[in-house]
């Protein structure tokens, strides 16, 4: 197996789906980086399964700051190689909107009050 460890930004939002009778939640994450001096964006495909899927994907969005880890994979199309991470852990740095508050943010840009711990079961 071969585990990676990536922080980095929400590029797209999870959608969230179902494969074969199981719930999975599809993102993308951009990693930033330097080589030779010059900004480079590392873009990996990202998969979680299960309840976590369900529970994870409101919070999975586009902006939010991300570390996750996981199997590393690749996939192939139209001859381009995808990197891949069938994520194990994820922790979530803020950043990005909430879904349920789009269109509804408080004053002063507080997000309302959540405790993440009840929520999400690990």
């Amino acid at each position: 197996m071969k585990t990676i460890m990536i922080a980095g930004n929400i590029g797209k939002t999870a959608e969230l789906r179902e494969a074969g009778g199981t719930s999975v939640a599809g993102f993308s994450v951009a990693v930033e980086g330097r080589e030779k001096g010059q900004k480079t964006t590392t873009w990996f495909d990202c998969s979680i399964w299960g309840k976590r899927a369900e529970v994870l994907a409101q919070y999975l969005t586009k902006g939010s700051k991300v570390a996750i880890s996981g199997e590393l994979g690749t996939r192939e199309y139209n001859d381009k190689t995808y990197l891949t991470v069938n994520v194990s852990e994820v922790t979530l740095m803020g950043g990005g909107q909430d879904r349920r508050e789009e269109g509804n943010q408080s004053s002063g840009g507080q997000s309302s009050n959540r405790n993440l711990d009840d929520e999400i079961p690990f």
